[in-house]
């Protein structure tokens, strides 16, 4: 027999052509669902989703959440290289503040913040002293309650991308003369960001839907906002479905934001970066025209 006689079939893979099958009648139930049901009250939806408060609300948890992740960011960088110190207590140190605020919950920090004035009612030192209730605005409150707690977290992040980097980068640079913090700076952390990036980013996500948290504090960001009509109108599902819409909007731009910047820093020599959605999309249509 010939190389030519032979015709090759493509497997079958039944059970792939039934998940999907399960899957698509699912999805369908759900969207009738949500279009036919009048409790949702689409048209409630669609009036406020464009309210100057739902968009006022919407730029202060984008404020939020970018001020306290470049608080967390600075923060855990200066706390894991503490915590690699050969001094005792500039590492004990360190830990102690991973420890506290990694053992607190966020909500526990938030409310202490905003009550910090109980303990201390003014700050300063003598004739430099101000009123802490001037001082410490809900606002700021939020800011340093999320910014400090997030910093304990990225501390272990950009701890642990320090010790992914091989001892020999650090050899070669105090070889070439570097200074320790030289080293930091442009040896060690440069390839650091290939293990610190990922989780980053999964951390400003977090923080974006945990500025909503804030609420119980008087800061209006977007859940306090759209808490502030349906307590007038008492449209309380549409004014929900407004915020969680508004949320996973903004969660999907920074999803695709983390995916090209883990694709920029995953590239080597060695190592392909990873296809973006299209080229994925395009891989699977042929593999579906293979096996048809």
């Amino acid at each position: 027999m010939r190389p030519d006689d032979i015709k090759a079939i493509p497997a079958r893979h039944p059970g792939r052509w039934i998940a999907a099958a399960a899957v698509f009648a699912l999805a369908l139930a759900m969207v009738y669902s949500f279009t036919t049901n009048p409790r949702f009250e689409w048209s409630v939806v669609g009036e406020y989703f464009f309210s100057m408060r739902v968009l006022h609300g919407l730029l202060l948890t984008l404020e939020l959440t970018v001020i306290s992740m470049l608080i967390g960011v600075a923060l855990g960088v200066l706390l894991a290289v503490m915590r690699l110190s050969l001094n005792p207590l500039v590492s004990g140190a360190s830990q102690f503040y991973i420890w506290l605020f990694r053992g607190t919950p966020v909500l526990v920090q938030i409310l202490f913040w905003f009550n910090i004035t109980a303990l201390y009612p003014s700050i300063g030192i003598g004739s430099w002293s101000f009123d802490a209730n001037n001082l410490i605005t809900p606002f700021i409150a939020a800011i340093l309650a999320l910014g400090l707690n997030e910093g304990a977290y990225m501390a272990e992040i950009v701890r642990a991308g320090i010790l992914s980097v091989d001892e020999g980068q650090s050899e070669a640079g105090a070889a070439l003369g570097m200074s320790r913090l030289q080293i930091m700076r442009r040896v060690v952390l440069p390839q650091a960001m290939r293990v610190i990036v990922p989780p980053t980013g999964n951390e400003t996500i977090s923080m974006l839907k945990t500025t909503s948290l804030v609420s119980v504090i008087a800061v209006s960001d977007l859940l306090y906002s759209v808490q502030l009509i349906y307590a007038v109108n008492y449209r309380t599902i549409p004014l929900l479905l407004v915020a969680s819409i508004w949320y996973l909007l903004v969660t999907t731009v920074l999803s695709i934001g983390q995916f090209y910047i883990e694709r920029h820093f995953g590239r080597s020599i060695t190592r392909k970066a990873p296809p973006t959605p299209l080229q994925r999309l395009r891989a699977l249509l042929t593999r579906v025209r293979a096996e048809q």
